[in-house]
């Protein structure tokens, strides 16, 4: 079975993620725990981290920040579906 597909996602204030994939389930992703990684360093500043967009196969920001697919779906919690 193939992974699904992140389609929508929109920014919260406290560094979470909302998340819709094409199966129609959505999911949170705190990205938090994340920040304390060089790479996603940037994404303290909100107006970076409010840029966030889907790209067809995951999530990503400018500078090529992005989240590896399956850790995006798998490993995060559901909120609907």
């Amino acid at each position: 079975m193939l992974r699904p597909t992140a389609i929508e996602v929109k920014p919260c204030d406290n560094y979470e993620l909302i998340i819709k994939f094409n199966n129609n389930e959505t999911r949170l992703y705190d990205v938090k725990r994340l920040l304390e990684y060089p790479v996603f360093k940037p994404l303290k500043e909100k107006k970076i981290f409010e840029t966030v967009h889907t790209n067809g196969i995951t999530i990503e920001w400018q500078n090529e920040i992005d989240i590896y697919p399956d850790e995006l779906y798998y490993i995060r919690k559901l909120v609907s579906n």
